[in-house]
């Protein structure tokens, strides 16, 4: 079962510059798959987690609002599996 997340340093400042409920969800997002495991968290409808496409094959994301995206990876490290948030963007349309 996967349930650590790593926030990257650049999420960690990335975090201190977006509106505080983005900063809030993720932390939510973050706390629960800890608590239950990414495999039940990837079924909550509300964040929208989906594989990403492209250059950005590999990659995951969730959404944290209309707007905005969290990208994560799930790497495996020292027998560990673990996901590593990536990156909190706008998205765009």
């Amino acid at each position: 079962m996967i349930n650590t997340v790593i926030l990257t340093d650049r999420v960690q400042r990335q975090l201190l510059k977006v509106p505080r409920h983005i900063a809030e969800k993720l932390l939510e997002w973050r706390d629960a798959m800890e608590a239950s495991g990414l495999e039940v968290v990837r079924l909550v409808r509300g964040y929208h987690d989906e594989p990403l496409h492209g250059r950005r094959e590999g990659q995951r994301s969730l959404r944290l609002s209309l707007s905005y995206r969290a990208v994560y990876v799930v790497v495996a490290m020292d027998r560990v599996t673990l996901a590593r948030v990536e990156e909190v963007t706008k998205h765009g349309y």
